[in-house]
């Protein structure tokens, strides 16, 4: 129980230095504090903690790595939800995600569709 509360006490300092590194910190109370820094965590978590080789808090561990990367995390977040509140922002998101998935998909040796023929004589990489 005693984890649980400082998880979320851990949380919600994490979200609220991230959204003043972001500056975000007018448009969110709270739980929208608490909420970025347990999901940022969970991101730092998939994303820079094979990198760095630390755990995230929502691991348990409360050293000051581990606050860092997930801090890191929180920025992240908060990073890509100011892109979505834009339809720029989106719509580059969008198309970065569809030529993920065309290169992932069509980049293969085993590939012979139609569209993934066409792909590779349109895209020269």
């Amino acid at each position: 129980m005693i984890n649980f509360l400082l998880w979320i006490l851990v949380g919600a300092a994490i979200g609220w230095v991230a959204s003043l590194i972001m500056k975000t910190n007018s448009r969110q109370g709270l739980i929208a504090d608490i909420l970025v820094g347990i999901v940022g965590a969970f991101l730092a978590g998939l994303f820079l903690s094979p990198i760095f080789n630390v755990a995230t808090i929502n691991e348990g561990d409360f050293s000051l790595p581990a606050l860092l990367v997930s801090l890191g995390g929180a920025v992240i977040l908060l990073a890509i939800s100011k892109m979505f509140r834009n339809i720029g922002g989106f719509l580059v998101i969008v198309i970065i995600a569809l030529l993920a998935l065309i290169y992932v998909n069509c980049w293969t040796i085993e590939s012979t569709s139609a569209f993934c023929t066409g792909m590779r004589s349109l895209i020269p990489w």
